[in-house]
């Protein structure tokens, strides 16, 4: 009879815990990844406003006035939020893949993996850090390009909503990467020869209708462009794409990544450090 009813309190227990949600553990661990990046600061949210002036500053003086309007626009109007994005992009990217591969190679990750948190608990924490970073240095260049070039926002909800979406799938995808790497090197080559080209080959300083066959049809391939094009019309209200198709495609990419991160963390694909 006791040991029916300790059997009971156990089942019960574990009932209780993945029944509900963790709201302290989810909280700690987003609370974790946000004091991760804003106690330095001066790295993760002024160098990228810093980057993005010296981008704009160094297109406004080699062109000028020379490089005439695209798609109706004055070329800074038109350059600044793909700048915005790229930036918002490789920000969300960061967050995630160094928080997991530092982890993982500091031998720390069963701090993560050992609280009685469910994978996707993890997930949405991990998100949480990128989500805010990426919200963040948007505002920051956001009101930045307000005050230097007079850049207005045209439709915020659309701004705000591909701005989510970037940071969602970008830290999906950092996830994703800093549990495949094993050491900084390897996250080093995915992030300069995959997330840099792609951020920077998807329409931040260029319409892609001016881009010649078949690389025209390629770009509208790459989500990523989907993202760049996104925020352009929500920013500057003109797009290269029908604005819900871009979402239609940067959500269902979204939700393809973040379900292959839920699975690899639930079964501890490559956790170990």
């Amino acid at each position: 009879m006791q040991e029916s009813l300790h059997s009971h309190e156990y089942s019960d227990i574990g009932t209780r815990r993945f029944g509900r949600v963790n709201w302290i553990g989810l909280y700690t661990l987003g609370r974790r990844e946000t004091m991760r990046f804003l106690a330095v600061w001066q790295q993760t949210v002024f160098a990228p406003l810093m980057t993005a002036a010296l981008f704009v500053l160094v297109f406004a003086l080699a062109l000028g006035k020379g490089r005439g309007e695209i798609m109706g626009l004055p070329y800074l109007a038109f350059l600044g939020p793909g700048i915005l994005m790229m930036t918002v992009i490789q920000n969300a990217f960061a967050n995630t893949s160094s928080s997991m591969i530092s982890a993982k190679m500091q031998g720390n990750i069963v701090d993560t993996l050992m609280p009685p948190l469910s994978a996707a608990e993890i997930l949405t924490g991990y998100l949480t850090g990128s989500l805010i970073r990426a919200l963040l240095v948007a505002s920051v260049i956001a009101i930045g390009m307000a005050l230097t070039i007079g850049q207005g926002i045209a439709h915020p909800l659309w701004a705000l909503t591909f701005v989510v979406l970037a940071a969602l799938l970008m830290g999906g995808l950092g996830l994703l990467s800093g549990i495949i790497a094993q050491k900084f090197d390897q996250m080093a080559v995915i992030t300069n020869f995959i997330v840099t080209p792609l951020s920077f080959l998807s329409g931040t300083f260029y319409s892609v209708q001016a881009l010649p066959q078949p690389f025209r049809t390629l770009a509208h391939w790459n989500p990523i462009f989907y993202l760049i094009d996104g925020a352009r019309y929500g920013i500057a209200g003109v797009s290269d794409a029908p604005v819900w198709r871009g979402f239609a495609v940067c959500l269902a990419t979204v939700a393809v990544v973040l379900f292959i991160a839920w699975r690899w963390l639930k079964t501890g694909y490559r956790m170990k450090p």
